[in-house]
């Protein structure tokens, strides 16, 4: 009986990190700075354990300074190319903005958002 008393706990806490580890993670990367007139690429690393028909990663979004300006969007005939895999935008820079990102399981949801400052330089 004791066992089982410790053995219950177990079970829950590593059914819950399962969950968590199926939702879609994203990591934003840019320059902090740029010129005002200067293209900049913008990368999205998104993680999520498995791919398959059934549980994948359906969408990701990229926003600026709160609109959204870009999502990429997945489903079983169209998944993403791996476990880990990485999306860009390039865009114009013409002022200091705020771009926003997140990536959504179609099983377990997001980790939540990432965000990117970037502020702009004088020619």
């Amino acid at each position: 009986m004791k066992k089982l008393i410790f053995l219950v706990p177990l079970i829950f806490l590593l059914a819950s990190l399962n969950v968590m580890a199926n939702k879609t993670s994203v990591e934003i990367k840019g320059p902090a700075t740029a010129k005002k007139g200067t293209e900049v690429t913008i990368m999205i690393n998104v993680t999520h354990k498995g791919n398959s028909k059934a549980h994948h990663t359906d969408w990701v979004y990229l926003k600026l300074n709160g609109k959204e300006i870009k999502r990429w969007e997945y489903n079983k005939e169209n998944l993403p190319t791996s476990e880990t895999f990485t999306v860009e935008y390039k865009m114009m820079v013409s002022e200091d903005c705020t771009l926003e990102t997140e990536g959504h399981c179609n099983l377990h949801g997001s980790t939540g958002t990432k965000t990117l400052v970037i502020k702009t330089e004088n020619n």
